[in-house]
């Protein structure tokens, strides 16, 4: 019997630990927040927030960032380089590898080829978006760009952080020279937004888009990021009756609606799953969708309509657009339309009876479809509301279940 408790308290245990570990492998890392703690990072970290890469390193795992301290990056800044270019050589020091000061000194066979977010982007020519790793004599490890004829550029210095197969941060001497990577690249704001829809399935949408005020918000946006969901031909196209009914605020907003001031790549949109922002909100006026996904399948949900992500035209930072399969209706100028009446059931046929029933059944109580239906719009913010409970809430049922059982050992 003691056996069979003290089985029962192990695996009690072992569950409550479970529990608290699941909890807390929700938490993600900021590379922001990292480097923040050493001020000499203080320019690298800048630039990893200007050219969205640190967002875009918050949403993987299994990574290295090899960070460089101010005096080497006043050398990279010294060069003129856009920041569409000063991406692209940063891209090249976060490697797509877990390598802590351990591993880095046990590399296999001495030396190691990492692929980099700049090999990631898919434009680095041959090897040059990989980074060649070696451990050298003395305890050195040495660092250099593919396609750099082998030459190794930097050294290893320090560890900075490191979150054992999640992320490690670690300095390295110096930037780490590409003639790829420092090559000039062209900023998507000198790429025309309506041109480019135009040509790809969205002429109906562009050209109303040029016709409003809406088209300077959408340029406007351009430089600090920018993500736009295209309604493709057909869709817009039967939407146009709706849309010119509308008032003249409400067109403006309608147009806003279908576009974030954030650059979201397809990747993130499919980790970013949740409410968000769009150009039309403004202060009270909420103007959100979410975005949610189903594998490979992204969908935008308002609560009037759910619009699914059929293509990518543009996906380079700091902007991207999309195709979607609907136009995106806010509950801010539209209604959800009534659910339709549920049939009345059949009459049943009354049984054979020689004596006539004398009371009557009492009436069938009415049926939610019969009853007053409330405001889609406030019934929509319940559910939010209710939807960011649960979520919140299974986290504190883990933690108190782990509580309960912890008690029960006991």
């Amino acid at each position: 019997m003691q056996l069979l408790l003290g089985s029962a308290r192990t695996g009690m245990v072992t569950v409550s630990a479970l529990l608290f570990l699941l909890c807390c492998a929700t938490e993600a890392h900021n590379i922001t927040s990292i480097l923040a703690k050493s001020p000499e990072f203080a320019t690298f970290n800048h630039y990893l927030t200007i050219t969205h890469l640190a967002s875009e390193i918050n949403m993987r795992q299994t990574i290295t960032v090899c960070a460089v301290d101010n005096h080497g990056m006043s050398d990279l800044i010294d060069k003129g380089l856009s920041v569409y270019t000063i991406k692209n050589v940063l891209a090249l020091h976060v490697l797509l590898d877990y390598f802590d000061s351990k591993k880095l000194h046990q590399i296999t066979n001495g030396s190691a080829l990492a692929a980099t977010m700049y090999q990631a982007t898919g434009s680095a020519p041959g090897a040059a978006g990989f980074v060649n790793i070696t451990d050298l004599k003395g305890g050195k490890v040495g660092f250099g760009a593919g396609g750099n004829d082998g030459k190794l550029a930097a050294t290893f210095v320090k560890s900075v952080e490191e979150v054992p197969y999640n992320i490690s941060v670690i300095q390295i001497s110096m930037v780490l020279p590409s003639v790829e990577a420092e090559a000039p690249t062209a900023a998507p704001s000198e790429q025309n937004l309506t041109d480019v829809m135009s040509a790809h399935g969205c002429k109906v949408f562009a050209n109303t888009l040029l016709a409003s005020d809406a088209q300077k918000t959408y340029e406007d946006n351009l430089e600090g990021g920018l993500t736009v969901f295209c309604p493709i031909d057909d869709a817009f196209k039967n939407f146009l009756p709706k849309y010119k009914n509308l008032t003249a605020d409400g067109k403006m907003s309608l147009l806003l609606y279908q576009g974030i001031p954030v650059y979201e790549s397809l990747v993130m949109l499919k980790s970013n799953n949740g409410m968000t922002n769009t150009l039309a909100t403004d202060g009270a006026k909420k103007y959100d969708f979410t975005v949610q996904n189903d594998g490979e399948e992204v969908t935008l949900k308002t609560t009037i309509v759910t619009a699914r992500i059929t293509g990518t035209i543009l996906d380079k930072q700091p902007l991207a657009i999309f195709t979607i399969d609907k136009v995106l209706l806010p509950k801010e100028l539209f209604k959800a339309e009534a659910p339709a009446p549920a049939p009345a059931p059949a009459p049943e046929a009354d049984a054979p009876s020689t004596e006539k029933k004398k009371n009557k059944s009492p009436p069938a109580p009415a049926s939610p479809a019969d009853s007053p239906s409330g405001d889609p719009a406030d019934q929509t913010a319940d559910d939010d509301k209710n939807a960011s409970v649960r979520y919140n809430g299974g986290r504190f049922a883990a933690l108190l279940l782990s509580s309960f059982l912890g008690m029960l050992v006991l």
